[in-house]
């Protein structure tokens, strides 16, 4: 059995809103006005007032708790607190605003849109009525409005006729908007799967007419066409050609006796059968597998698929392993007959097809995804140290920056090169996962990387002249680093200057994914902090994580709980307990805030809630704070299939220390992790809040690692979070961490 990692295949970024009047500052709606506390309150009492309040959810109350703090002019850092608190409230009035606006002309274009018939207005009109069902609060009253109702009519007749006439993007695009607006009630979630499992099967069998497509849509909404198509790398032949039999049968047979809801073999097969049902009526696919449009010969293979969907639907029967292997026989044996394509290619639909009835989690790592998996789960991988993106204004590979200390930051790439050929082949056109697929490789090996790169010269109509320059790269082991603070500080991984609030000793480590090194990263950072200034307070960022693995995020939680259960499990293993120990603790008695939001998720929920639990209690000083969490608690077990397969299955639930299980069930109301005090964001300032992360995040280094500095552009700044009111989920924590730090501090306790 190998390691077990907890990420999620596919995290939920959506961020749902609410509408609130205007003093229901945080997100807790109330028909009441806040408490006024007194000005005579002490500086210790509204500290703990505040904090009371907050792990309440009274989040009016802990705002009204610090905003009846003592004038005292003599107390500068009494001022300084009183002015983070009018700052967050400014910002949350802001919000608020913004909100509102942001709802009426949301609800505008939404009205003009249903007055037009097209389907690609019927289309933005979804979209528009996805964005205002998260700026309201109200969502079960939105969704039964006459208008959303009639939307929601117009939008399934249109997406399901769209999918009928092979128009498989616009069909997915609906459906994706539907089930974004009735995700909870998962109405659409099978639909959503079936379109993503046929342009999947474009993507990887006919990549031009995948391409196609893309371009089409493209210049439908009236952006720019895509470079010209580019097949570098994309060949299925090659993706497929380790693909068996006998591969594929043991994975389903396996995955349906080990997988925690033992759904019967029969369902499993069935997906199955529905997946090569797609693939065979996805015309697109005809080009490449010309036996798709012999019409008599498709007719005879569906004929056959049919006939098991007959067997496998009969209440009486039970599917056994001989039943796979009959179906496998006989699946080879017809295509043979009829529309003859290469059997691997049936073989992984019938795969992934099997694998969807069992859970979103549950997969086949097929061999030309087994280095993108690995490098996810592991903490490093095998490449040239370079951080990419899409340009979006030449549509090529753009370097970001390269990493300090890899083999791209040594030989000279440089931030904003762009990727023009990669082993002497023109790389315009392709996509990042292409990029991706050929730079990394095998340690010690060598791959030649061809930039373009500005100039400071011009040609005669001004524009700036460009030069290609070829890199001869040997390929390294690169370690992802999971653990960051609030600014860098220098060009290594390492270098940040921890604090958001140096001055009251408040510290912040935002944990990006849990690998093999999170942990002692974490205390690395924990241990640095306490060896200066000291530690007063800490925020813990744990929004947008997806998860990794199981001992990480149980040696992250010890990290700040000195004993108890940390997780449990339940499923078809045998269950098991994780504890802490009190020799694990570097940060107990450390007050602690805590951040989560919708994508956070696995690892990230087991820490938080094991968090949670134990502040709920008493045993340690902690607040959680933001939205609730993504619900994914869920363990996989992962194993070969081959030395060029794996197989991942879910296998256990996770329970939190008060024996509640983490997973969103289907159908489920509860789920995930709940914060103390919920403050909303909304999804464009978060967006915004991102960008401005990811670019301060971002320090040009040169050839020998030395930062580079362009006076002309100054680095972002993290702290316009805060001053611009992009993150009051992150103010938030600060304000009630400053409240706390400044109440015990030395100069407090003296006048107290």
């Amino acid at each position: 059995m190998k390691n077990r990692s907890i990420r999620p295949t596919l995290i939920a970024l959506m961020l749902s809103a609410g509408l609130f009047p205007a003093h229901a500052a945080l997100g807790q709606a109330t028909a009441v006005a806040p408490p006024v506390i007194a000005q005579s309150t002490t500086l210790a009492d509204a500290s703990t007032r505040a904090w009371a309040d907050a792990r309440l959810g009274k989040a009016d109350a802990a705002i009204a708790a610090l905003k009846g703090l003592p004038v005292d002019s003599t107390a500068s850092e009494v001022s300084d607190l009183r002015a983070s608190v009018d700052l967050l409230e400014r910002n949350l009035a802001k919000r608020e605003a913004t909100r509102a606006e942001k709802i009426t002309e949301t609800s505008k274009k939404l009205d003009e849109l249903l007055t037009k018939p097209d389907a690609d207005s019927l289309s933005e009109a979804l979209k528009e009525a996805v964005g205002l069902h998260w700026l309201r609060t109200d969502k079960a009253a939105f969704k039964a409005e006459p208008r959303t109702r009639d939307l929601i009519s117009r939008a399934d007749t249109a997406a399901k006729a769209a999918e009928a006439k092979g128009r498989w993007f616009t069909a997915n695009e609906l459906f994706f908007r539907l089930n974004a607006l009735l995700e909870e009630e998962g109405i659409y979630k099978a639909d959503v799967r079936r379109l993503g499992l046929r342009l999947s099967m474009i993507r990887l069998y006919a990549p031009q007419e995948f391409w196609n497509l893309r371009n089409d849509e493209r210049v439908k909404a009236g952006k720019s066409p895509l470079p010209p198509y580019n097949n570098l790398g994309e060949n299925y032949v090659k993706k497929i050609e380790f693909i068996s039999s006998g591969m594929v049968r043991t994975a389903i047979v396996n995955a349906a006796n080990q997988q925690i809801d033992r759904k019967p073999l029969k369902d499993v097969l069935a997906g199955g059968i529905e997946s090569l049902r797609t693939f065979a009526t996805t015309t697109d696919l005809q080009a490449v597998f010309p036996g798709l449009a012999n019409q008599a010969k498709l007719d005879a293979f569906l004929a056959y698929l049919s006939t098991w969907d007959t067997r496998l639907a009969d209440p009486a029967f039970t599917a056994t392993r001989g039943t796979a292997d009959e179906l496998f026989t006989g699946l080879l044996a017809t295509n043979t007959k009829t529309i003859n394509v290469p059997d691997n290619a049936l073989l992984h639909e019938l795969g992934n097809g099997s694998m969807s009835r069992l859970d979103e989690f549950t997969a086949i790592i097929w061999p030309d995804e087994l280095r993108r998996f690995d490098r996810m789960t592991q903490g490093n991988f095998v490449g040239v140290g370079v951080q990419i993106q899409i340009d979006e204004a030449t549509q090529l590979i753009k370097i970001v920056t390269p990493l300090e200390g890899t083999p791209a930051q040594r030989a000279g790439i440089k931030a904003g090169d762009l990727i023009k050929r990669i082993d002497g082949q023109s790389a315009d056109g392709i996509s990042l996962n292409q990029a991706v697929d050929l730079i990394t490789g095998e340690a010690n090996s060598r791959v030649t990387v061809t930039m373009q790169r500005d100039t400071e010269q011009a040609d005669k109509d001004g524009k700036t002249v460009t030069q290609d320059i070829d890199f001869n790269l040997v390929r390294a082991i690169i370690p992802v680093t999971s653990v960051k603070g609030w600014k860098r500080t220098g060009a290594r991984e390492d270098a940040w200057d921890w604090y958001i609030d140096p001055d009251n000793r408040i510290g912040y480590i935002r944990l990006t994914q849990f690998t093999e090194d999170t942990t002692a990263d974490l205390r690395a950072a924990i241990k640095q902090m306490q060896a200066d200034k000291g530690l007063a307070g800490l925020i813990l960022d744990l929004r947008f994580n997806p998860g990794g693995l199981l001992t990480e995020a149980v040696s992250v939680s010890n990290t700040f709980i000195d004993k108890g259960v940390i997780v449990s499990t339940e499923g078809t293993m045998q269950g098991e307990k994780r504890e802490a120990s009190p020799e694990g603790a570097l940060a107990k008695g450390i007050p602690l805030a805590v951040l989560i939001n919708e994508g956070s998720a696995s690892a990230s929920e087991i820490v938080s809630g094991a968090i949670r639990h134990y502040a709920d209690i008493g045993q340690i000083n902690a607040i959680v704070v933001g939205e609730r969490s993504f619900g994914k608690g869920s363990v996989q077990n992962v194993w070969p299939l081959t030395n060029k397969a794996k197989i991942k299955i879910t296998t256990q639930y996770y329970k939190l220390p008060d024996g509640r299980i983490l997973h969103r069930k289907p159908g489920a109301s509860v789920w995930g992790v709940d914060p103390h005090m919920k403050v909303e964001m909304l999804p464009e300032v978060m967006a915004d809040a991102l960008k401005l992360r990811q670019d301060a995040d971002v320090l040009p280094i040169d050839q020998n690692g030395r930062v580079i500095v362009d006076p002309r552009t100054p680095a972002p700044s993290p702290d316009k979070l805060i001053t611009d009111g992009l993150d009051v989920q992150l103010h938030t924590a600060l304000v009630l961490l400053k409240a706390k730090a400044v109440a015990q501090s030395p100069k407090a306790q003296a006048r107290q």
